[in-house]
């Protein structure tokens, strides 16, 4: 479990990030998680070993705030969740237009749950008896 974790709404982000950077946070890194119906989205940022972390609840289809012009190296991570996940990022310092982490025909957002036929499924790899042999 996270500690130092704060419940924002996306009107606050901007603001919040900015508040970390000002108290001399480091950006490190920002994680997605695919809810079905949402993205829970969690911003982290350090000082002097200690983490502090943001999460906001995104609606499907309803576009997340860049903080690329606080932090610069966001632009990655939001290129990445853009790519990957489905996740519509406005205002990033630098938008690669889906073509960050996939080539041209690869498909679309491949770890978005709600597109049928994408995402990640998984299968049950429970060994089957090997045929002939009798159950107990």
């Amino acid at each position: 479990m996270l500690n130092h974790v704060s419940e924002i709404t996306l009107d606050q982000i901007s603001t919040e990030v900015w508040k970390l950077k000002q108290d001399g946070y480091r950006f490190v890194t920002m994680t997605c998680c695919d809810r079905g119906e949402s993205h829970d989205i969690l911003y982290h940022f350090d000082k002097n070993y200690e983490l502090k972390h943001l999460r906001v609840t995104l609606p499907r289809g309803t576009a997340l705030p860049s903080i690329s012009s606080l932090f610069f190296a966001a632009l990655l991570v939001e290129n990445e969740m853009k790519d990957l996940m489905g996740v519509q990022v406005s205002g990033m310092a630098i938008d690669f237009q889906g073509r960050f982490m996939l080539a041209e025909g690869s498909p679309v957002a491949p770890l978005n749950k709600s597109i049928p036929g994408i995402g990640i499924q998984i299968q049950d790899k429970t060994p089957s008896a090997p045929e002939g042999t009798v159950k107990s």
